[in-house]
């Protein structure tokens, strides 16, 4: 299945010069997760796509003739996450999800990062879901040492005044699989007393903050850290090339001062519409990371290979 770039943050290429894509300082707020100390910790990245079942990465990214029922597994052996967007759709039995946990099993650091389903995260009411939230819980820990991070993606219209709500929901999930929430209602970064106090309560409950760097919504990028650890959705701009390099060169510079201050872990994923640039420029995120981060991140091997860029 081809999962398309997200219409989130969405512009007209006419726009794209116009638009400042800096990023913004850090907040004074991330200043409490790393503490004065920094962690002596390793920091471990996990780089991914959003796509993985395009046909036009066979005999680029995938072997010539390779079966679509068997893409799933060619992408695990080139990445080291996936943005599970199918979960989103449908909440899948724990049988299923063993399945698919198989199909990644060639890569030993692996990590599936599955999305909420949409009858939870889009629902009038998530004190509603509770069950379903079960429901879901019980379908993904079949992945067992292949689950990363949850990704609850709140709807557009999930404004500040569900913060009780939203407050309550996140207070009663299990504690032990990491969950980042992407808000995306506008009032969330527009009043800066209900931004602090949003991810404030998501530190006091060990909640991650999804950072969306998307054209039409610079908001979004907002640079909040809960936790020490990361979890950037980039989506570039494919009809601007480089735009989108000078962009990841940007974020390879924060994530380094952000490694220096203790961060802890990042996963990474690149969007876009021309779907054989996303593996060119995640690969592109991994030699930079490489060369500046002093990592040794594997990368994805190319049949057409690209440039390199030393």
């Amino acid at each position: 299945m081809l999962y398309l770039c997200m219409e989130f943050g969405k512009v007209q290429p006419q726009e794209i010069p116009l638009i400042d894509f800096s990023l913004p300082p850090d907040p004074d707020f991330n200043q409490a997760t790393f503490g004065k100390n920094p962690s002596s910790q390793k920091l471990k990245v996990h780089i991914g796509c959003v796509t993985w079942g395009s046909k036009d990465w066979v005999g680029e990214v995938y072997p010539p003739g390779i079966k679509e029922a068997r893409f799933w597994e060619a992408y695990a052996k080139q990445f080291s996450c996936m943005e599970l967007n199918a979960t989103f759709y449908q909440v899948y039995p724990a049988e299923t999800i063993a399945k698919w946990k198989e199909r990644a099993a060639a890569n030993p650091e692996f990590l599936f990062c599955p999305k909420f389903s949409k009858q939870i995260s889009h629902a009038s009411s998530l004190k509603t879901t509770y069950d379903l939230t079960t429901a879901f819980y019980d379908g993904i820990l079949a992945f067992g040492e292949k689950l990363g991070p949850l990704f609850l993606q709140l709807s557009d219209y999930f404004g500040p005044e569900r913060f009780a709500e939203l407050e309550s929901y996140l207070k009663q999930l299990p504690k032990e699989v990491p969950v980042f929430v992407e808000l995306r209602h506008e009032r969330w970064f527009s009043d800066k007393q209900l931004q602090e106090k949003v991810f404030a309560m998501f530190r006091s409950l060990n909640i991650g903050a999804v950072i969306t760097d998307a054209a039409g919504r610079r908001d979004a990028v907002h640079m909040h850290l809960p936790m020490p650890a990361a979890f950037v959705r980039f989506v570039g701009n494919s009809l601007f090339s480089e735009n989108n390099y000078q962009r990841a060169d940007d974020w390879v510079k924060r994530i380094k001062i952000w490694q220096q201050q203790g961060l802890q872990s990042l996963f990474l994923f690149v969007h876009l519409q021309q779907t054989l640039a996303e593996p060119k420029l995640a690969d592109y995120f991994i030699q930079k990371l490489n060369a500046e981060l002093g990592l040794q991140l594997k990368r994805p091997q190319f049949i057409q290979k690209p440039l390199e860029l030393f």
